[in-house]
């Protein structure tokens, strides 16, 4: 067999050095043996071996662990729009507490535009790095500032593509947008989501957690008062407590014309409640709501800078609040004593002048049996029935003393009625299924107004017009029927659309509409009426109406 050629003369390699020879690196990281016969190689001279070694050993491995992103100021020229196209909005939910989904700190919060999730911080170290470097989501929003950055470059995105996005974390409106909120030339009095579901801003679904529906009655009244969502939409309150802060936050997501979704949910502003009604009120247990918004509104009168002294400090008080004589006498035993609640012209009365958010309405106790003609299964009473309790003759027992109730000028523009049903003892607690009747407009007021021609021309009616009414129902299981008979309580809110005229019905997250007429079937707990703007008489106009 042939041998075969070599590739080059060795005539023409005479002179060439040959190649240096090649030592074991183990050879010479070999040192002297210590006492117990074991030789190592000190750290310093193993990095200068390797060091020496690295230049000339080619059969060393060269790739090195890749280096860190660099971080950049702005974004790379032609590149403005990069990583834009992860954005995923159908994930995003910004209703959700600012809280790091890793650290669970509320500080320097941002939230991921590709999954959702909230990370702290956008540095080297921060826990945002991390998530961009190990899932390869790119884009951050600050859920403080609105800015939008990249990471792991770390540069900032001024693009309006995403205005939507900043908007719906965190909506602001102009005064004009807030004025035309009530009007019906208001051009976003329909909108749709991203999914193409139309929605009317104002009337949205809130998100039911688990018991919290107390809470979302009262939260979707409230949002339909007038002065007090205008106060909550415009004003700033960065330097508020947290409680108004996230109370304004949630106010300006249900009135949103440019939402994702068609529901908002109240998850951030229940930890808050939760924390500082030491779990009072919590998202996993029913409570009551006319305890609740009692609650609620003495904490934002507190939280707007109000005075526990001083009236009208708030624009709370000033909504709500108004004033109530109160007459107490003693009840005496005597032998020819008729009837316990009929004062007496001898005895001492007692006059206390209140101030009060919502008046109580006391229902007539149910009866106990069927009437002949078995037509008498659910009462019923008129509202004006039961608010004679404030017209200063009725009087009510309470703690062996007499008392009559009478309302004050000037009235609030807003009047908030409570009808009690619940009563509770030792043993049981017992629900009134009396139904309320009543219209949804021209309620009169003044014969419950001590008269005062310096407010209000006495032979005038005052008139009061529905605009929340907060409805409860019984809802019972199957494993109740057989044993105890227990309820479960379940709220609805019916507030009206002023643009329309008509009324919603909000039930979590079901919104319908329901008839006027027919707002009275339900069993009323909570109801919210507006005073009719109507020129104030002057004193002289008073005067010669009070001698005609």
């Amino acid at each position: 067999m042939a041998k075969r050629q070599a590739s080059e003369p060795l005539d023409e390699l005479l002179g060439v050095a040959s190649p240096a020879s090649k030592k074991s690196r183990t050879a010479e990281l070999e040192t002297p043996p210590n006492e117990n016969g074991v030789s190592f190689a000190t750290p310093s001279h193993m990095d200068q071996v390797i060091a020496s070694n690295s230049d000339e050993d080619d059969f060393d491995d060269h790739t090195t662990a890749p280096a860190a992103p660099l971080r950049q100021a702005n974004p790379t020229e032609g590149y403005d729009d990069l990583y834009l196209d992860t954005i995923d909005r159908q994930v995003l939910d910004f209703d959700f507490e600012k809280l790091c989904s890793v650290s669970l700190s509320n500080i320097n919060v941002y939230a991921c535009l590709v999954c959702g999730r909230y990370f702290q911080g956008r540095g080297p170290k921060s826990h945002a790095y991390f998530h961009a470097l190990e899932e390869d989501h790119h884009v951050y929003i600050n859920l403080e500032t609105q800015k939008v950055y990249v990471l792991p470059e770390g540069y900032e995105v001024k693009s309006k593509s995403l205005d939507d996005i900043k908007y719906v974390s965190d909506p602001r409106y102009s005064k004009h947008e807030v004025m035309n909120l009530d009007r019906a030339t208001n051009e976003h009095h329909k909108s749709w989501t991203l999914s193409g579901k139309e929605y009317t801003p104002g009337f949205v679904g809130m998100n039911n957690i688990k018991e919290n529906d107390y809470l979302n009655v009262v939260v979707q009244a409230l949002s339909h008062v007038p002065p007090l969502r205008n106060y909550f939409l415009l004003q700033d309150f960065t330097k508020n407590s947290e409680l108004v802060k996230r109370c304004s936050i949630l106010f300006r997501k249900i009135w949103n014309p440019r939402a994702f979704k068609a529901q908002v949910s109240p998850h951030e502003l229940l930890q808050e409640i939760a924390l500082r009604s030491n779990k009072r009120f919590t998202l996993t247990t029913q409570s009551d709501p006319v305890e609740f918004l009692s609650w609620f509104l003495n904490n934002l009168h507190l939280g707007l800078g109000g005075s526990k002294s001083k009236p009208g400090s708030s624009m709370i008080q000033r909504t709500f609040q108004g004033k109530l004589k109160v007459e107490s006498q003693a009840i005496t035993a005597r032998a020819d004593a008729t009837d316990r609640l009929r004062f007496e012209e001898a005895a001492e009365v007692k006059v206390d002048i209140v101030r009060f958010l919502l008046l109580t309405l006391d229902l007539p106790a149910a009866p106990l049996f069927q009437d002949e003609l078995e037509r008498n299964i659910i009462p019923q009473v008129p509202l004006t029935t039961i608010l004679s309790k404030y017209d200063g003759k009725s009087a009510q027992e309470h703690h062996s003393q007499r008392k009559r109730y009478r309302l004050l000028h000037p009235l609030p523009p807003y009047l908030i009625l409570h009808v009690k049903r619940f009563s509770q003892n030792k043993f049981v607690s017992e629900r009134n299924p009396t139904i309320v009747t009543f219209d949804a407009r021209n309620l009169d007021v003044s014969p419950y107004v001590e008269p005062n021609p310096a407010e209000w021309p006495p032979s005038e009616p005052i008139w009061y017009d529905l605009v929340a009414n907060v409805v409860h129902e019984a809802v019972r299981t199957r494993e109740d029927v057989a044993d105890s008979g227990d309820e479960k309580k379940t709220w609805k809110a019916q507030v009206r659309d002023r643009t329309t005229g008509e009324w919603i019905s909000c039930q979590d997250l079901y919104v319908e509409k329901v008839q006027g007429e027919l707002l009275y079937l339900g069993e009323t707990y909570l109801q919210i009426w507006e005073k009719r703007r109507e020129p104030k008489p002057s004193g002289s106009v008073a005067k010669a109406k009070t001698k005609g």
